[in-house]
């Protein structure tokens, strides 16, 4: 048994390096392809290793068109992603800390909302923010992101809200605090891994969506991934600038898993636990 663990060990590796090896491959393609003319692309395949060292990312850069595009989309996940945190833990904190009657099918609803697919609500969306002047703004296409993330993080954060021992809140409560004074400076704090993914969720929901920002955005607050879909024009794809483009918009996403890595695996343990 002892000779065999070695081997089974480097079969596991070998078997995890491959599998590894087969999901970066499509985003070292994407990477690569921003260094190649469009000819390359086309004609050499994604095997082929030749380079242009005028690359698409310096023309994609020097586009001050899509830099604002960029913006917007940064704009519009943070704020989303601040109002569905500050929301959200707070539905959260009195859903897991009151017993009132028809407690457990508010939780549901929140989350029966979250199943819903845009595009049954995007209809509607437009019709309300067109009325109220919100369509094409940073702050409407906000609010419409928001309502698909608070949902996300009420469900995110209820479970580390859930564990917190009673005593931590009693004695709170003794020591003369309020309730939202005990929900600041206790829950918070105990339930910050749990805020922390729920933010890395969140954030990389908005930073992703495209549905909301094609209908309700047109030029003012139009994301970069829509228009990124732009360079699938009718005179053929600009392949280069859309694979720098795409890997402009991978960065958040790579960077904010990495940084975060040990708080998404302690939420997600979290998550399994019920509330």
């Amino acid at each position: 048994m002892r000779r065999k663990r070695p081997l089974l060990n480097w079969a596991i590796a070998a078997g995890a390096f491959l599998v590894l090896a087969i999901e970066l491959f499509p985003i070292f393609i994407t990477i690569a392809s921003g260094f190649r003319r469009d000819l390359d692309i086309l004609s050499a395949g994604p095997f082929s290793l030749k380079f242009n060292l005028r690359s698409w990312y310096l023309v994609l850069f020097k586009n001050s068109e899509y830099l604002g595009y960029v913006w917007n989309s940064v704009q519009v996940a943070f704020l989303s992603t601040a109002i569905s945190l500050v929301t959200g833990s707070m539905a959260a904190y009195g859903i897991s800390r009151f017993r009132f009657r028809g407690r457990d099918t508010l939780a549901y609803s929140f989350l029966v909302f979250r199943m819903l697919p845009q595009i049954s609500l995007v209809v509607a969306m437009y019709m309300m923010f067109q009325a109220i002047g919100a369509r094409d703004t940073i702050w409407g296409l906000t609010l419409a992101h928001s309502s698909f993330n608070v949902p996300y993080v009420i469900w995110m954060v209820l479970p580390f809200f859930s564990q917190i021992d009673r005593s931590y809140e009693e004695a709170a409560l003794v020591d003369g605090c309020s309730r939202f004074q005990t929900f600041r400076r206790v829950f918070l704090p105990l339930a910050g891994p749990g805020l922390v993914v729920a933010a890395v969720f969140a954030f990389i929901m908005s930073w992703n969506e495209f549905l909301y920002a094609l209908i309700l955005t047109s030029t003012q607050a139009k994301t970069a991934p829509l228009h990124v879909a732009g360079f699938i024009a009718a005179d053929g794809l600009k392949w280069g600038q859309l694979y720098a483009a795409g890997t402009v918009l991978l960065l958040p996403v790579f960077i904010f898993t990495v940084t975060m890595q040990k708080f998404i695996v302690r939420g997600i343990t979290a998550g399994g636990v019920k509330g």
